[in-house]
């Protein structure tokens, strides 16, 4: 590439997008918005106990220093001047919690995943404190219910449970924040100077934030007992929060100085990367999990349908903030990664499609993925994954085409409550996320749904948005967010290959596989943690006695 060609490529923004499955670090041209470079590390998940995930964030933030470099030699080997990175943006995996220690840098703990289980006793002690026992309670502040989703329950568990946690608080040395906190701070100096902050739409994940005065709200850090002072700053999604630093694995040093300023949690992300600023309009990504967000403007429009009321952003800090309704499931990608890593039934994610589309049906066969219990639209915690309708006939090309049928059908319950609570039907779902490259799902997502679904042809919609975010900032000011100026999308669209009554009587089924899934499990486990028949008292007198009238029946009659 030519001098005058690296002068007309003009500036560039790079994105972190660091989620639950893996890091990346993403470079786009900021006036065409063209993807330049990318580099991806996948990031391990640790399951310590049934129930619990876990991640390290020194791993997280060593794959994010990973993927800055190697992305950094691609570009110079493209011949491509990394000085023209004017910005960095930050997306994440949200409500994922991280305890360190301000004067070491080190984490107290492994980072919580929001898929996280552990805390299901805690939710339920923090509900009979409640007037009603009404885990809604603080909807109308939060937007969200009490569960094990969000980060206050996490951080009461690590007080509670973790010594190290306790002791650094005492000692005020502290600080608490969501992945975008830990790398925001570790990335901008950490101990020697890093800046502590979070965005609106992260802080909204918490259940510590009010969604209205967007702070801290001291009745709900009294009632989670979490003191204030371990809680990060809440800026807007669009700011210059601090300077990149150098850091040991990026030899180059070549984006010391360049600004973060742009950050939202994963879903925002997607929604800004979207275009969807408009009231009305929605997007669905596939990734880890499934997460549906309708734009309701600058009013936060609370449901009566199982859905979160959520910040979409606020692009900058005189910008207004603006709500969105979110669906939230929790397996989506991780039912395909389940089937890989815990089945063995494929070696790679991409043999799903393959093994879906040989037999092109479930045979009857339905999946209800409740590996975390299930969230939207039911916020079911005593929900377990079930297979059901199996035959001697179904095999395992059967399995793997329910599971992606069951991301279908939990998009579906969640298009049924946002048409239910906007009174206007989506007429078409925009879609990204990783799992949208399966061609098989993106038709099944279509058929399920009876509309059409429309794909971006550059799917690396979170990474984009906040890239965008980033490059509009005050103080950068290289991508404009004025509706006229954006960039033109090309898309490829899914239109229904099946009768709208097939699709009924298959959703129906899933529905009743659903019931079925649910009041499988409660937080009361036996001391030994082994349930057995004799953990009852009157089927254990029962059985023992049977048996010793048995034994005495037979010494008589012999």
């Amino acid at each position: 590439m030519a001098a005058s060609d690296r002068m007309a490529l003009g500036p560039l923004v790079g994105s972190i997008d660091q989620g639950t499955s893996s890091t990346r670090f993403l470079v786009f041209n900021a006036k065409t918005a063209e993807l330049l470079s990318h580099h991806q590390v996948e990031i391990q998940q640790k399951f310590p106990k049934e129930g619990w995930v876990e991640q390290d964030p020194m791993e997280i933030l060593k794959s994010v220093h990973e993927c800055v470099e190697r992305t950094c030699e691609k570009l110079q080997q493209l011949n491509i001047d990394l000085s023209n990175i004017k910005a960095i943006g930050v997306s994440n995996q949200r409500e994922t919690t991280v305890v360190w220690d301000k004067t070491t840098g080190e984490p107290l703990y492994n980072a919580i995943v929001w898929l996280d289980l552990r805390t299901q006793s805690t939710v339920e002690r923090l509900v009979k404190k409640l007037p009603g026992k009404n885990k809604n309670f603080f909807k109308c502040r939060t937007g969200l219910p009490i569960s094990t989703y969000f980060s206050a329950v996490k951080v009461r568990w690590l007080l509670d449970n973790v010594r190290d946690v306790r002791l650094a608080v005492d000692n005020g040395t502290a600080m608490f924040g969501t992945i975008d906190s830990w790398l925001i701070w570790s990335l901008t100096g950490g101990k020697d100077g890093g800046v502590h902050c979070t965005d609106v739409t992260n802080a909204s994940r918490t259940m510590l934030f009010n969604i209205h005065s967007l702070d801290w709200d001291p009745e709900l850090c009294h009632f989670f007992d979490i003191p204030m002072k371990i809680l990060p700053k809440v800026r807007s999604s669009s700011e210059i929060y601090g300077l990149m630093v150098c850091f040991l694995l990026c030899k180059s040093g070549a984006l010391t100085g360049v600004p973060i300023s742009g950050c939202l949690g994963d879903q925002s992300a997607a929604l800004v990367g979207q275009m969807c600023f408009q009231d009305g309009q929605a997007k669905n990504t596939y990734g880890t999990g499934c997460f549906l967000l309708c734009n309701t403007g600058q009013k936060a429009v609370f449901s009566e349908h199982g859905l979160l009321t959520t910040i979409a952003y606020k692009l900058g800090r005189d910008k207004p903030v603006c709500y969105a309704l979110e669906g939230s499931v929790a397996i989506a990608g991780a039912v395909v990664r389940w089937l890989r890593d815990n089945l063995g039934i494929v070696k790679t994610s991409q043999e799903v499609e393959k093994l879906a589309a040989e037999v092109g049906t479930s045979y009857g066969c339905y999946f209800v993925p409740a590996f975390s219990g299930l969230y939207a639209p039911y916020w079911e915690p005593s929900a377990r994954g079930i297979i059901c309708g199996l035959t001697q006939f179904t095999n395992r090309n059967h399995i793997a085409f329910a599971a992606l049928e069951a991301v279908c059908f939990q998009t579906r319950e969640i298009l049924d409550a946002i048409n239910k609570d906007s009174g206007i039907p989506l007429q078409q779902l925009q879609v990204d996320g990783g799992m949208t490259n399966n061609k098989v799902l993106m038709q099944l997502q279509s058929d399920i749904l009876s509309i059409p679904v429309v794909k971006p042809s550059m799917p690396e919609t979170t990474a984009l948005g906040a890239a965008m975010a980033a490059g509009a900032a005050e103080g950068v000011g290289i991508w404009s967010l004025n509706p006229g100026d954006l960039t033109a999308v090309t898309c490829e669209r899914f239109e229904p290959q099946i009768n709208p009554e097939e699709s009924e009587f298959r959703y129906a089924r899933w529905k009743k596989a659903v019931k079925k899934s649910m009041g499988w499990e409660t937080s009361e486990v036996p001391p030994n943690g082994d349930p057995s028949i004799f953990c009852s008292l009157p089927l254990g007198f029962f059985i023992m006695s049977s048996m010793i009238m048995l034994i005495g029946a037979k010494y008589v009659s012999g």
